[in-house]
């Protein structure tokens, strides 16, 4: 009978060459997962993709390092990928945007890079018009920069000045000071007798001397005020006496007053010259007969006569009526009535 192989035991050759190649394996494999891993993170932070170059121009570059991100709407869409001086003294920054993300780059798109007090530099891109024509590959744009920490020795100056005016206006001898000491003694004034007539005027003796005229002045307007009422009464008293208690109104007959008087006067006047008028065409009448009736010459001028004896009494009484009316009326006017 054939007795199977022994077992190698350790220590043997045979042992230390299946242990080298356990090593060598296990070597490879840890190879594997170190290139592996890298080549992850090479995938994973873009190394592979395609990218757009973007040039950043800005006179410090001070906290922006290689590597850091570029933001757009708070996600990153590029990465700074190296930091150059040019010639004329600015700063170069180039970064690598993925081909994916250069869309939202525009021709109008700007660039900042902001220090804030706490925390890193950032850079961020703002575009406005997203219809605007894409950003080209390569382009170099001029990169707005705002450092707060650079303003606090200008915050501080201003803050020095601004506590300097303060001292100065609340001084003892500021003018605030004075202003409000003047103040003061205004409103002593105006709680004083004479109240604010004596502020306006600045002395007792001269807001006295307004008060007295403003009291003479309501004296005066009371006698004005009763000289007022005077002539009221005088106007219509006149008015009693001219239009009569009835005022005179158009259409009565028996109105009262000088012109009521003088309106029955005319209508006696009118009537009276109305009747001399008849008689003066009575008598052209009767000069025609005379002139046609030569035979009857005598009774006609006693006709005459006697016509012309009416005619007389009837200017006699028209001459009493103008007299009556202009002893009624106060004017006078002077009449005369001249015969044929």
């Amino acid at each position: 009978m054939t007795q199977p192989p022994a077992s190698p035991e350790p220590g043997t050759p045979e042992s230390v060459r299946n242990l080298e190649f356990k090593a060598a394996l296990l070597l490879l494999l840890m190879l594997l997962l170190v290139a592996g891993s890298a080549l992850y993170v090479m995938y994973a932070r873009g190394v592979f993709e395609r990218t757009q170059r973007l040039v950043l121009i800005s006179d410090d570059s001070e906290g922006v390092a290689t590597g850091m991100t570029m933001t757009f709407a708070g996600f990153p869409i590029g990465r700074v990928a190296r930091i150059d001086l040019a010639d004329d003294g600015n700063v170069r920054i180039l970064v690598d945007v993925p081909t994916r993300d250069a869309r939202w780059l525009r021709t109008s798109s700007i660039f900042t890079m902001e220090k804030a007090l706490v925390g890193g530099t950032r850079i961020r891109a703002y575009s406005g018009v997203l219809s605007d024509p894409p950003l080209e590959d390569g382009a170099e744009r001029h990169v707005l920069r705002g450092d707060a920490a650079a303003e606090i020795p200008q915050l501080v100056a201003q803050v020095r000045d601004l506590l300097t005016n303060l001292n100065q206006m609340t001084g003892a001898d500021s003018a605030l000071n004075q202003t409000l000491a003047n103040a003061l003694v205004a409103t002593e004034r105006l709680k004083g007798p004479q109240g604010a007539m004596g502020l306006l005027m600045g002395n007792e003796a001269d807001a006295r001397k307004v008060g007295e005229v403003i009291d003479r002045a309501n004296t005066l307007l009371a006698r004005a005020d009763g000289l007022t009422a005077r002539l009221d009464s005088l106007v219509t008293n006149a008015d009693r006496q001219v239009f009569g208690q009835d005022g005179g109104a158009p259409g009565s007959a028996a109105g009262g007053g000088l012109v009521g008087d003088a309106r029955a006067t005319v209508q006696q006047l009118n009537g009276l010259l109305t009747d001399t008028r008849g008689s003066l065409q009575k008598v052209d009448a009767l000069l025609v007969e005379a002139q046609g009736i030569a035979s009857n010459t005598r009774e006609a001028t006693a006709d005459l006569g006697l016509l012309r004896a009416d005619v007389e009494a009837s200017l006699r009484k028209v001459e009493g009526l103008i007299n009556d009316l202009n002893r009624k009326w106060p004017f006078k006017r002077e009449t005369e009535i001249t015969l044929p």
